[in-house]
């Protein structure tokens, strides 16, 4: 029991200064898939996010990311990509008017394909970030950042045999966040 109370004071140590916020992050994705296929993916990419934590220590962030898919690697017609992520943030008050961080999560999601045996294909990510906030004041900040993410692909099935991808994504984002 008296470790149970001291992991919870521990606990609201941490966050004591936490705060719920929410933010949009818009950027570039770049999605290569190396010696698994001669591919790459390039296109725009959007994140809704709300988390729970201190611009100046440590936060829990949960997001949805949405990329307009035009290509043509799984399918003649891949449709748009959706995720949802859970990371971890890691701040530091170092600076007056920035705040660097990383963060480390986990991630699923799916992609609609045209395929004869197949119209859906899943995927889930180990994502890794670093960046900067900006904070405007205690209610609104800007985010920069950059953000790579390892996904790993359902097998496709093709006519003889199935056969599974592997991909690297690259994303610089810029994104705008408000603190409650």
């Amino acid at each position: 029991m008296k470790k149970i109370i001291l992991f919870l004071a521990l606990l609201t140590s941490i966050y004591a200064d936490a705060k719920l916020y929410t933010g949009l992050n818009v950027g570039y994705f770049n999605e290569s898939f190396g010696s698994d296929l001669d591919a790459q993916n390039s296109t725009m990419q959007t994140s809704f996010k709300v988390g729970y934590g201190n611009q100046k220590a440590y936060a829990i962030e949960f997001s949805i990311d949405w990329v307009k898919n035009d290509s043509k690697i799984f399918s003649n017609d891949d449709g748009d990509k959706y995720a949802i992520n859970i990371d971890l943030v890691k701040a530091f008050d170092m600076y007056k008017y920035v705040n660097p961080f990383f963060k480390v999560g986990i991630g699923g999601g799916n992609m609609t394909i045209d395929r004869e045996l197949q119209n859906r294909v899943n995927f889930g990510s180990f994502n890794l970030g670093v960046g900067v906030f900006i904070p405007l004041n205690d209610t609104f900040d800007i985010e920069v950042g950059y953000s790579y993410k390892y996904l790993t692909y359902e097998k496709i099935d093709r006519a003889i045999s199935s056969i599974s991808y592997k991909s690297h994504v690259n994303v610089l984002y810029t994104g705008f966040n408000v603190r409650f």
